[in-house]
């Protein structure tokens, strides 16, 4: 699943592409992908330019000149530039006609993306954005602090909360265990508000470095073609041997797959 660097990344790229382009048309092939009435979704969009794309949490937002529609990847969904001679692609669910003769496609090999209509002024104040924690850059250690000291689940899986901090996946989520020498079963409450600092940041280091080098390429996500190198840096995630040469051992963690170093990342009373 794309996380906070890869979103991030998108935002950047298709802003490079797509800003003050007008859509002269969408072509709708999947409607489930469109949460509102597919037909009032066009009738909102159409003929509209893209003034702004921002970014919160795992959420891309499009805003046009009236209305702005928030745009979640999901599990595989990625954007692509493409000219009217490149052939349609059997993922290709989404087509934003634009004034150039280029085309915005919304590609998604498992269909779980998803649109929506949003006021452009109060989207933040809305569902589903309303129910994002902040991001790391911006957390409080007090409130994140006192968020964790009654939770009785492992911080990896607290980590994956985004009504906690925004942004945060399961790649990152074990990289951040791991450069913290904290084992991703360990209680979140058993933290102390100097580890819950550093938690926030070691965590918006990971974010910010994975963002300099494009997020990370693991499977299907790319940025129009634009592919992250962070991948060659994770420590433990995917990975056979940490760098300290340790074997790397891979559980199920609340049903996410966790990479973690039994070594440096013993577990602690």
């Amino acid at each position: 699943m794309p996380e906070l660097p890869e979103v991030e990344t998108v935002k950047r790229t298709l802003e490079n592409f797509i800003l003050n382009k007008k859509i002269k048309d969408i072509e709708v092939i999947y409607p489930r992908i469109i949460e509102d009435d597919v037909e009032v979704f066009k009738q909102r969009v159409v003929n509209k330019t893209f003034l702004k794309i921002d970014r919160v949490g795992k959420y891309l937002i499009f805003i046009l000149e009236d209305i702005a529609f928030v745009s979640h990847l999901r599990m595989e969904g990625k954007y692509q530039i493409c000219t009217k001679e490149t052939s349609l692609s059997k993922h290709d669910h989404v087509i934003f006609y634009l004034d150039d003769d280029t085309q915005l496609r919304y590609n998604d090999v498992r269909k779980f993306g998803r649109m929506k209509l949003v006021d452009k002024e109060s989207y933040k104040t809305l569902k589903p954005l309303n129910q994002l924690g902040k991001e790391p850059f911006e957390a409080d250690v007090n409130e994140i602090y006192q968020r964790l000291k009654n939770k009785d689940t492992a911080i990896k899986t607290a980590l994956l909360d985004q009504t906690l901090l925004a942004g945060i996946g399961n790649i990152y989520a074990n990289e951040i265990c791991y450069a913290m020498h904290l084992n991703p079963q360990t209680k979140a409450k058993a933290l102390s508000k100097k580890r819950v600092k550093e938690l926030i940041e070691v965590s918006s280091f990971i974010l910010n470095e994975a963002i300099k080098q494009g997020g990370t390429t693991i499977h299907s996500f790319s940025a129009n073609g634009i592919d992250g190198l962070f991948q060659v840096q994770l420590k433990v995630h995917m990975q056979e041997k940490c760098p300290q040469g340790h074997d790397i051992k891979k559980i199920s963690l609340n049903g996410r797959g966790t990479y973690y170093c039994p070594i440096c990342q013993k577990a602690r009373r």
